[in-house]
């Protein structure tokens, strides 16, 4: 296996709750990838017994609404183009794919080393091995398609930078014309949370997690102007609790009440149709 550092290694945390989703849950999130994946991964790593249920959705319920953009968007723009950045082991395109989108994945180069191990390159999808936060993998996906309009998914990877790293990431992908950007993330009280229970539970409490997002309206008038706010929405909203567990109903329904962990949509093009998810 290639070896992984702490940050990296929580590309293992969503695959887990994608499992458990499927197994127990799966009017949330149903992954047949993952599950003909289950036999690959390190035995070690299948353990759910330290993770509580709400733990363990959390994660699957990250992939889930990313789903629900990604299926909005080729419904607007079927001949969109749609980036995983900071894809780890996610499968969307085996949930989401409509038979014709141009895929990319992103991710560091010992990361996409172990998912080619794992998920050899589909038809459509492109795997590029670099920094998230510096251009070229945006100049080469504009060089394949120049003009075609681009959902970019950064699921699970802004936690961990700073505030100002993040924010010129969003700057930069407003040079290269019509992009869309969706990410999960929290509020401040959030960030407390995740910080004290959330990756102690999955087993990383040495992640260093930074950025957080009281308000999206504030954060795209950091990034600049031309910025639209598509979304801010709590992380729940769309999940059914039907069968969970009371503690996990619970725990959702805090969380979405005060907003403490959430997804926001944004994008930059004036040619933007004003239709979300």
């Amino acid at each position: 296996m290639s070896k992984l550092g702490i940050v990296e290694d929580t590309l293992f945390i969503p695959m887990l709750g994608r499992l458990y989703a499927s197994e127990h849950c799966p009017r949330i999130l149903y992954d047949q990838k993952a599950l003909e994946l289950k036999e690959k991964l390190p035995f070690g790593l299948l353990k759910q017994d330290s993770q509580s249920q709400y733990t363990l959705l959390a994660s699957a319920v990250r992939s889930a609404n990313m789903d629900r953009f990604i299926r909005a968007f080729l419904d607007r723009r079927p001949n969109g183009v749609i980036v995983q950045l900071g894809c780890g082991l996610e499968t969307a395109y085996y949930r989401c794919d409509n038979g014709k989108t141009r895929w990319y994945a992103v991710d560091l180069p010992h990361v996409v080393k172990y998912r080619r191990e794992l998920l050899p390159e589909p038809e459509r999808e492109t795997y590029l091995a670099g920094d998230a936060f510096a251009e070229d993998w945006i100049k080469q996906i504009r060089a394949d398609v120049p003009d075609a309009p681009i959902l970019v998914i950064a699921g699970g990877l802004f936690h961990y930078f700073e505030e100002s790293k993040v924010v010129g990431l969003l700057r930069m992908l407003t040079g290269f014309g019509e992009i869309e950007i969706v990410f999960d993330t929290v509020s401040k009280s959030g960030m407390a949370m995740m910080r004290k229970k959330y990756m102690k539970q999955v087993g990383h409490g040495d992640a260093q997690m930074f950025f957080y997002v009281d308000s999206a309206s504030v954060l795209a008038g950091k990034i600049g102007s031309g910025v639209r706010v598509l979304a801010e929405e709590p992380y729940y909203r769309h999940i059914t609790r039907t069968g969970l567990k009371l503690s996990t109903k619970v725990s959702m329904a805090v969380s979405d009440r005060f907003c403490m962990v959430k997804m926001v949509h944004l994008c930059h093009s004036a040619k933007f149709h004003d239709q979300t998810g």
